[in-house]
């Protein structure tokens, strides 16, 4: 057991350090005033957000891009709150903003992809931007966007998204969590390994995503809008899929209200892996429960063989620094770092809940969005 303890460790500590190396290796991409001239359809679908849907939209009536070369697609999923005065406010007091609502078309078991194909095949421009109704987009997005186009000649785009601050340790336990997540992201793209992206914050080509036929044959799967279109990329175009890591293009979303939307969350992210098509997303899945898993074990173990206790402390620290670091550094790009005190306390407990989220994500169905989904 000693051994095996020691092996997945090491495997671990070199993951996480590879990790720190492409965070630190991908370099942050400052606006440069550069021309607008690439013309954008922002697609986002919403259901029952109207509580949402007026911060969204004051943020993006404050972008700074000409009016003329971007569209914004509102695309309901049969909501039943009462948004659309929210929508009619809006148009009013913004009428220089090319705003549609269209009605999701309903073909397959993922709403979410069902609503991103409506939006495109209506849509009038070349380049996809996404993000959800729970989100707030920073004022250079476009122009971000643009520059990172006209630069590195991409076809999909990345990018960073953090959590708008709260002031709870439940929070804090989710913005940890999500601040790793994102690192592992920039990471994984770092190494030239791109394993996560995040839908809230996507570009991508309208002609290369209908080139691959978007969405199709991953459309049984109810989330995965992201990664799979991510996988399909890099399949035929690995070069062209980058990271655009900039502080003046991260959106802002929200961190969940209570631990059964914050798991479900969770499992309905994890539940999605054992469909990806790269080995190293699976590689990484595994290395991090079962590391997480380690912890546990060997804690249980000192109960019954307190010889344990140097094991479990040697195990348990390397991680704790490891993990540190990567979360330390992606919180200072992230300008997050109010969480960072609590850290300690919260890496106590997430191995359980790693574990935990991990098994119940391999036979539990999930709700999302008012509704069931079977895995």
């Amino acid at each position: 057991m000693i051994y095996i303890s020691m092996l997945i460790s090491i495997i671990y500590l070199s993951l996480i350090l590879a990790f720190i190396f492409g965070l630190n290796k991908n370099k942050c991409v400052k606006y440069k005033n550069a021309i607008p001239e690439n013309r954008f359809s922002i697609v986002i679908p919403f259901r029952d957000e109207a509580h949402n849907l007026p911060n969204l939209l004051n943020s993006l009536s404050a972008l700074n891009y000409p009016s003329e070369l971007y569209e914004i697609l509102l695309v309901n999923d049969d909501s039943q709150d009462n948004f659309n005065p929210i929508l009619a406010a809006f148009s009013k007091q913004n009428p220089t903003l090319n705003l549609r609502l269209l009605q999701n078309i309903r073909k397959t078991n993922s709403p979410k992809k069902d609503a991103i194909n409506t939006a495109i095949n209506l849509s009038n421009f070349e380049w996809i931007v996404a993000t959800d109704a729970d989100c707030l987009v920073p004022k250079l997005w476009l122009q971000l966007f643009n520059q990172f186009i006209e630069d590195k000649k991409p076809v999909f785009i990345s990018a960073p998204v953090k959590f708008s601050t709260q002031n709870s340790l439940f929070f804090h336990f989710q913005n940890l969590n999500f601040i790793s997540l994102m690192g592992s992201t920039i990471g994984g793209f770092g190494i030239e390994q791109p394993f996560m992206c995040n839908g809230a914050n996507l570009c991508y080509n309208k002609a290369a995503f209908l080139e691959l036929n978007g969405f199709e044959n991953n459309t049984n799967i109810s989330s995965g809008d992201d990664i799979f279109l991510m996988e399909k990329m890099l399949k035929e175009m690995p070069n062209k899929v980058k990271f655009l890591k900039s502080d003046e293009n991260i959106v802002q979303t929200n961190a969940e209200n209570t631990w059964k939307l914050f798991i479900n969350q969770q499992i309905r992210w994890a539940s999605k892996s054992a469909s990806y098509k790269k080995l190293f997303a699976k590689y990484v899945g595994i290395v991090v429960f079962l590391e997480n898993l380690l912890v546990l074990v060997l804690g249980i173990s000192t109960l019954l063989f307190p010889q344990f206790w140097i094991y479990v402390m040697l195990v348990f620290s390397v991680k704790l620094i490891v993990d540190f670091i990567i979360i330390y550094q992606t919180a200072l790009f992230l300008k997050s770092t109010k969480s960072l005190k609590y850290y300690l306390p919260v890496s106590l407990f997430y191995p359980f809940f790693i574990v935990f989220t991990g098994c119940l994500s391999t036979f539990k169905n999930y709700d999302w969005k008012g509704r069931s989904f079977k895995k």
